[in-house]
């Protein structure tokens, strides 16, 4: 699965939209393979919404490459 795509998933299962989540086009294009997650703008209730889902400070959570 994508990284995209699981991160729309994961958003949704926390009730969060992000309508310009995409892969960024000038990236997605370049040689060197490494494109980039566009997550645009949102709102600031989607703002909020997306601080109350993430892990409080200490919370043991391990780096997903």
């Amino acid at each position: 699965m994508g990284a995209v795509t699981e991160l729309r998933a994961a958003l949704h299962r926390a009730g969060i939209t992000l309508p310009s989540l995409g892969l960024d086009p000038v990236t997605a294009a370049a040689s060197y393979g490494r494109p980039l997650v566009e997550l645009g703008r949102c709102t600031a209730e989607t703002a909020l919404l997306l601080a109350a889902a993430l892990p409080g400070k200490g919370a043991e959570r391990e780096p997903v490459v």
